[in-house]
């Protein structure tokens, strides 16, 4: 065989050579694709399981357990809380939330006329919790503050507690009544009312399914917003000329109507 020919042989032999090593070369590159697609893929799904178990443990205000009623709650489904002389003619319903301003300042300016009204009979009040703030701002501090009260119901020590929870009210963007500790540190403030049942109901949210039922009522009622306030059914706390002695006064004339 001639130089020439062994020169070609060669040649070709290193053409093949090459050529199969760039075979090998894209193929090790395909499977490298190929696998880390699938990592992506199963990433892709490890995100959306992520994102479905995440929406799965929300419950979009409604909370689970069975509903318990605080003790002494009237209204159906138990969802009002009384203050004042069962046989009073006259009947306030009140919509609140503890994390509300609006409801504090209705608060501290009627309370005052509202004590002297249902401690002397003339106004049975009845108050309905609602979490209309968790609602617009998140965190559970209208729940937890609800529930506390409810449990203060159960102790009967809801209108003093009620109040000491107005009197301490974080500011709308603060969700500091989501802690139980804080809603147990102010109990302190009432006498006889911490104790371990009450610390108890507020730390096992007793009444959790309570409050979200009666945020469910409130949504229900088509009322605009907190505080509503109604006299015997009818919203008075709209009259832009309300005040705590024209509220007196109505009650007056409604009790010599009935």
């Amino acid at each position: 065989m001639s130089e020439k020919n062994r020169e070609g042989k060669r040649t070709a032999r290193e053409r093949l050579a090459v050529e199969r090593e760039k075979q090998k070369t894209a193929d090790r590159r395909r499977r490298t694709l190929i696998v880390g697609a699938s990592v992506v893929c199963v990433l892709g799904l490890a995100a959306v399981i992520g994102v479905v178990a995440a929406n799965a443990g929300k419950n979009d205000g409604k909370e689970a357990g069975p509903v318990v009623a605080p003790s002494g709650a009237l209204g159906k489904d138990g969802l009002a809380i009384p203050v004042g002389k069962e046989n009073a003619k006259s009947t306030l319903t009140v919509w609140e939330d503890f994390r509300c301003p609006a409801c504090k300042s209705f608060e501290l300016a009627y309370r005052p006329t509202l004590h002297e009204l249902s401690r002397s009979g003339q106004l049975k009040i009845e108050y309905h919790l609602v979490t209309l703030i968790d609602g617009n701002m998140g965190g559970t501090g209208s729940r937890n503050s609800a529930n506390a009260a409810a449990c203060a119901q159960d102790a009967g020590k809801f209108a003093e507690y009620h109040d000491v929870l107005f009197d301490n009210q974080p500011q709308e963007t603060d969700d500091a009544f989501a802690d139980n500790g804080k809603l147990i540190e102010l109990a302190g403030k009432v006498d006889g009312l911490d104790t371990p049942a009450f610390r108890g109901c507020v730390e096992d949210g007793t009444h959790h399914s309570w409050v979200g039922k009666s945020q469910e009522a409130f949504q229900k009622g088509g009322f605009s917003g907190t505080p509503t306030v109604l006299l015997d059914g009818k919203n008075i706390y709209q009259d832009k000329t309300m005040t705590p002695a024209k509220l007196k006064e109505m009650v007056r004339k409604a009790n010599q109507e009935q």
